[in-house]
């Protein structure tokens, strides 16, 4: 099951041809958009819906009906459109590689969206780290407004102004409420819900915020149909989907392929195979660092979309596939993580910002084999407290990981305590300052 060269819809994914405005135009952006905008706000949301196109983010929520909870009428407020271009997930890297290299895409879907949503104006909100690729995005989106492709008056047919605006380095700003915090100017901390984006968003109007990939693909399924889209993949898990395959691989990268290929066809196929051969894998974290890892015992036959991620207790996230091999100390990977979400908690909600700090430091003791074998089922416990209870899902992102590890790996951490009640290990590697 490999898709074909010509369902591809990222066709500059690796930034062999230029990412100007006139190379985008011969690969087919900005084709036919008068026309997608005659069709009418509602038949886009039904095309998009009919398409089963779900969130690339990691959420995966269904996006036509997403859509669809904007208000028809305007109660004098505007509506708003906002591209969460903030990725910040460890392992995750193909939205930057939208944004550098095939930016029109970007553009075309926001101004297709915001026309569905009937928002006037939107705003890209992209992660601190990315410098060359706000630069490259903001000249391409010049290079739109002068081909009065978008702003006011433009050929398309709606007036549309879209700001790119430059976080600074939070992951929390990537949860879309803490996103919408940050674009006004606050710190950058998730609100609680209700009420929603599409009722009290950004300025309190109406917003919606979508992934990066999400917006990209929009055009694509317009110009071709809902049923094009729809016939890539599985049921309920329709389209390509963009895969960043990292860690123990002999060639990481990043690839476009149909929703539901199998993790060993990615791996072997297009990264170049586990290093060492496949017998030599571990563990494998399909979807970003926060879903949790599963063993190399499951990963044979295993189709990399939503539905069957959640069957085995994970999740397809953001399709940034971690690989790690046998040489991986597993306990010592999963504390590296939960000291990422310690060190990235915005320390609002009492269980998270005292939580995550406590399962790393638990985690580096079970690393060091300096743990009681009680304190296994004390941290699971723990996870379990985090994970729902609190306001965003950066609660949930940091306790699964170590389920996952609980999960899988249990008789890991405790052959390390029982090595360590008789010799200790040696100290443990130094983590990066606070």
């Amino acid at each position: 099951m490999m898709l074909q060269d010509s369902d591809r819809i990222f066709k500059n994914l690796y930034g062999l041809h230029s990412w100007r405005l006139k190379a985008a135009r011969a690969r087919g952006a900005w084709d036919g958009t008068k026309a997608m905008v005659e069709r009418g706000h509602e038949a886009i949301i039904e095309e998009v819906k009919a398409s089963g196109l779900r969130g690339r983010g990691g959420a995966g929520f269904p996006t036509g009906l997403k859509w669809s909870f904007m208000p028809t009428k305007s109660d004098g407020r505007p509506n708003y459109l906002i591209v969460n271009a903030d990725e910040s997930e460890p392992g995750t890297c193909k939205d930057r590689d939208i944004m550098r290299h095939d930016p029109q895409l970007l553009i075309e879907g926001s101004f297709l969206a915001g026309f569905a949503m009937r928002a006037h104006v939107a705003y890209i909100y992209i992660r601190g780290e990315f410098i060359a690729e706000r630069e490259i995005l903001q000249a391409a989106i010049d290079e739109a407004y002068d081909a009065k492709l978008i702003g006011q008056n433009n050929l398309n047919g709606w007036d549309f102004e879209l700001y790119l605006h430059h976080g600074a380095g939070a992951y929390i700003c990537g949860e879309e409420t803490a996103l919408l915090e940050s674009l006004e100017g606050k710190k950058g901390q998730p609100r609680l819900k209700p009420p929603f984006p599409a009722n009290v968003g950004l300025y309190g109007a109406p917003s919606t915020v979508n992934n990066v990939e999400t917006i990209a693909v929009v055009p694509d399924i317009l110009r071709r149909g809902a049923a094009w889209f729809a016939s890539l993949g599985r049921p309920n898990n329709t389209g390509t989907k963009l895969f960043c395959i990292s860690g123990h691989v002999n060639k990481p990268c990043n690839v476009e392929e149909e929703m539901g290929v199998p993790l060993r066809e990615l791996i072997d196929h297009y990264a170049g195979g586990v290093r060492g051969g496949w017998d030599n894998l571990l563990a494998v974290i399909p979807g970003g660092s926060s879903v949790p890892c599963i063993p190399a015992s499951q990963c044979n036959d295993l189709p990399m979309d939503f539905d069957s991620l959640k069957a085995l207790k994970t999740g397809l996230g953001t399709a940034a596939v971690i690989v790690m091999d046998k040489s991986t100390d597993i306990i010592r990977a999963i504390a590296r993580l939960s000291y990422f979400y310690k060190h990235e908690s915005c320390g609002q909600c009492t269980p998270c910002r005292e939580g995550t700090g406590w399962m790393w430091r638990v985690l580096e003791r079970m690393a060091r084999g300096e743990a009681e074998l009680g304190e296994i089922d004390m941290l699971l416990k723990v996870s379990y407290q985090v994970e729902g209870h609190t306001i965003c899902a950066l609660g949930d992102a940091a306790a699964w990981p170590v389920q996952g590890l609980i999960r899988h790996y249990r008789h890991v951490i405790e052959e390390r305590i029982d090595v360590g009640a008789v010799r200790p290990l040696s100290p443990s590697v130094p983590v990066a300052a606070e």
